[in-house]
């Protein structure tokens, strides 16, 4: 397990000095101090290795943003909350912030992310189903709507949406009546 932790913060340095074009299995060895062995037989892909760094880092940005979305009333107020919050989590962290850049080997560009993002975003979300039953049944269409809106969020920024009131405005505009003519 000490391994396995050595070898994400070193590609957290890594992504964060230098982008995620210089994360190599080689590059993360080396600076953990292990061999490339021990990265693939934990990781297997250089693929699966930035992408569990960077759900690393993600969850840990979560766990701040945990009390806002306890403070939620309705499945709407959460998925916007958390769409809200992680843009701002996002923006704030400098390894995070490169996932705004598009330049080759960002993860959010990878074949496979939303396979990868999956599970991530239904841990996020099973809370949320918790405390309302009633969308318990559509969690698997919940987890790829609130997926693709957070990608399109996040890299997709403009003036009409860039402050977190815009954001709620227009989630509220176009996400609310969608949830609520299903339920």
């Amino acid at each position: 397990m000490r391994s396995r932790q050595k070898v994400l913060d070193a590609t957290v340095e890594i992504i964060e000095s230098e982008g995620f074009d210089a994360v190599s299995i080689a590059a993360v060895a080396n600076r953990a101090g292990v061999s490339r062995q021990t990265v693939y037989s934990i990781f297997g892909t250089r693929e699966d290795l930035v992408s569990q760094a960077v759900v690393g880092l993600a969850l840990t940005a979560l766990g701040d943003i945990t009390l806002r979305l306890e403070a939620t009333t309705t499945p709407f107020d959460y998925i916007v909350e958390l769409l809200v919050a992680g843009r701002g989590a996002v923006r704030a962290h400098p390894v995070l912030a490169t996932l705004l850049d598009p330049g080759r080997a960002n993860p959010f560009f990878d074949d496979g992310m939303m396979d990868r993002a999956k599970p991530v975003a239904r841990q996020i979300l099973e809370p949320m189903a918790a405390r309302h039953p009633d969308v318990a049944p559509e969690l698997d269409s919940l987890v790829d709507i609130v997926l693709r809106l957070g990608v399109s969020v996040i890299l997709f920024d403009d003036e009409t949406v860039h402050t977190d009131v815009a954001l709620r405005r227009f989630l509220t505009r176009w996400l609310l009546p969608a949830m609520t003519a299903n339920g």
